[in-house]
């Protein structure tokens, strides 16, 4: 025996919830008509340093959308460029509104350009089959599958820079005390390297039998 419930979903901003085809015989014909527009607020911020480069890159985001033939920009507001507080650093925001005519082209926008705020302005509900759903879902973990990649390999690439930094450190510090013996405070302003961090690289060396420690002056140790 057939089922008796039908597989639509009400999207509200808020909310999801299914109902049974009882109570939907008088709406189901228009739950079949696909949505040809989705209107959309959203805020673009771009955070970043000189002012201009900020101003420049906001508007080039906005721009890129504009080119693209997925959306339809109907309006857009720029911010005045304000510093913010105790920081080298300016920041900027766009308000725009556009439209999109499916929810597809809404999560990509959302990934593609990191809105800070997106509210739907119309329609007020969104109709989905359970065909259009599960599109949506697989198009969404597709993104987060992807963005994850792309995460791990920053963070490998990220960790051997660490592994060769912490090499080079540690040979230019065998160098300079095999020469002559210096202070940390010395051998931070050779390096550049902050005076506490270096002096955790040099107890390392100490551990290792390969720089010993007097009177506050660190020197190679002889073999």
């Amino acid at each position: 025996m057939a089922s008796p419930f039908i597989n639509v979903l009400y999207f509200s901003p808020c909310s999801v919830v299914t109902r049974s085809s009882e109570t939907l015989k008088n709406q189901f014909k228009l739950s079949l008509i696909m949505v040809k527009n989705i209107l959309f607020r959203a805020v673009i911020e771009v955070l970043g340093k000189p002012e201009e480069h900020v101003e420049k890159s906001l508007k080039k985001f906005v721009g890129n959308l504009k080119k693209d033939e997925d959306f339809k920009v109907t309006s857009e507001d720029y911010a005045q460029i304000k510093k913010q507080d105790e920081q080298e650093l300016w920041a900027g925001f766009a308000e725009i509104e556009a439209s999109t005519n499916n929810i597809d082209n809404l999560v990509r926008f959302c990934f593609d350009y990191m809105p800070s705020m997106i509210e739907i302005i119309e329609p007020k509900e969104l109709k989905l089959s359970e065909t259009d759903l599960s599109h949506f879902l697989n198009s969404l973990q597709a993104r987060l599958h992807n963005i994850d990649m792309v995460a791990k390999q920053v963070k490998f690439e990220n960790d051997q820079l660490k592994r060769n930094m912490t090499g080079l450190l540690r040979n230019y510090l065998l160098v300079l005390l095999n020469n002559k013996s210096f202070s940390s405070e010395q051998l931070s302003k050779f390096t550049g390297v902050k005076q506490e961090k270096l002096e955790d690289y040099l107890d390392q060396l100490i551990d290792e039998g390969r720089v010993e420690l007097k009177d506050g002056v660190y020197s190679a140790k002889k073999k």
